[in-house]
C-alpha cells in the first residue's frame, strides 16, 4: 500500500523546507555561494544536516530553489515598478532603477545571484532569472514601439542587452557601495532605447 502523508505531516515538512530556504538566503546574503554549505545551512536553520539532505539532494539543488524563491520576489518588484509609470522609457527606467537599488541593499546576495561562480544547475536558474527580467523590459519596449514613443527595434534583443549591461555595470557598485553608477546606467538605458534624455535631447 502506498503511504500518503497526512495534511499535518505535509504542513510540517513544508514548514521545515521554508526554514531551510530562509536560512540559506541569510547565508547567501552574508557569505555568498561559497559559504552556503549544507552544514552551515543546517546550523543556521536549527536542524540536523540530515534533515537538509532529506529535502535537498545537495547544495546545488538547495541554492537553485533559493534562486527561484528570490528571483520570483525580485521580478514581482520590477513588474510593480514598471506598472507604476506611464510611458515606455519611464517604465524601463523604473525596472532598471528598482533592480539596481534593491541589489545595492543586499550586495552580497545580489553578487551571488548575478556573477559569483556557481554549479551548472544554479547557472541554469541564473539564465532563467535574466530571461524573466528581459521579458519585463521587452514588454515595455514593445509598447513604446507600438505607440511611436520609441523607434522601431527588436524588443527582446534590446531588453537582453539592457539586462546584460545592468548586471555588468552593477558588479563594481556591489563591491564598492558606490551608487553613482546607477544614474550612469539610466542614461545609457535611455540612449540604448533610442529615447530622449536630458543630456542629449
Amino acid at each position: 500500500m502506498v503511504y500518503r502523508r497526512t495534511p499535518a505531516v505535509q504542513a510540517r515538512l513544508d514548514a521545515t523546507r521554508r526554514v531551510i530556504v530562509d536560512a540559506a538566503v541569510e547565508l547567501l546574503s552574508e557569505r555568498g555561494y561559497a559559504g552556503c554549505s549544507m552544514a552551515a545551512v543546517a546550523e543556521r536553520a536549527g536542524v540536523g544536516t540530515g534533515t537538509v539532505y532529506r529535502h535537498f539532494p545537495g547544495k546545488a539543488e538547495l541554492v537553485a530553489e533559493l534562486f527561484t524563491h528570490v528571483v520570483t520576489r525580485e521580478v514581482r518588484a520590477v513588474e510593480r515598478a514598471a506598472e507604476s509609470r506611464d510611458g515606455a522609457a519611464d517604465r524601463v527606467l523604473a525596472v532598471v532603477r528598482t533592480f539596481a537599488h534593491r541589489a545595492l541593499r543586499v550586495p552580497r546576495l545580489a553578487y551571488a545571484l548575478l556573477a559569483e561562480p556557481v554549479d551548472a544547475l544554479v547557472e541554469q536558474r541564473r539564465l532563467v532569472f535574466r530571461q524573466a527580467f528581459r521579458d519585463v523590459i521587452a514588454r515595455c519596449v514593445d509598447d513604446g514601439v507600438d505607440s511611436g514613443e520609441l523607434p522601431p527595434q527588436d524588443a527582446s534583443e534590446t531588453a537582453a542587452a539592457l539586462v546584460g549591461a545592468t548586471a555588468e555595470v552593477l558588479i563594481g557598485p556591489l563591491t564598492s557601495g558606490d551608487a553613482e553608477a546607477v544614474e550612469h546606467l539610466c542614461t545609457f538605458t535611455l540612449r540604448a532605447l533610442g529615447a530622449r534624455d536630458a543630456t542629449h535631447p
